[in-house]
């Protein structure tokens, strides 16, 4: 069987980049330690998201590290990171060799990959609330 490799443009991006903004704006409105319980879950059901997607018993295995990964990240924003920077290759794979993540859109594993890493940039500087980073940059701009 063929498989077809979809068109990537500059708007598939954007809105990726969008989507993950959105994401961590919202999750900013978690206090701690909440914010990072809420990720750590999301991101072990991340790991199942690619189930019955083409790669037969990767997907368990892939499952499998994620999980474990998603447990550290209880505590650990940085497993987190590193579990959405995996989650990353794993979009990269499946655009490139197997099913897309969202069946109906085949760009969707490219943009999802796309999103992870924002994320995973946010997670290694241990997810900030948006909205704190805002507060402090204001009472920086008063005190010039």
């Amino acid at each position: 069987m063929t498989h077809y490799i979809s068109e990537f443009i500059n708007v598939n991006a954007i809105g990726a980049v969008v989507v993950a903004l959105i994401y961590i704006t919202l999750c900013s409105l978690f206090k701690e330690p909440n914010r990072q319980k809420f990720n750590a879950i999301i991101m072990a059901g991340a790991g199942a998201a690619y189930f019955s997607s083409g790669l037969g018993v990767w997907e368990l295995v892939f499952c499998s590290v994620i999980t474990f990964l998603a447990y550290k990240g209880l505590t650990r924003y940085y497993c987190i990171g590193i579990a959405w920077v995996l989650h990353t290759c794993w979009d990269v794979i499946h655009h490139l060799y197997a099913d897309p993540i969202i069946p109906f859109v085949p760009t969707s594993s490219a943009e999802c990959a796309v999103c992870d890493l924002v994320l995973a940039t946010w997670f290694f500087f241990n997810a900030p609330s948006v909205f704190d980073l805002f507060k402090k940059l204001k009472t920086k701009q008063h005190r010039q």
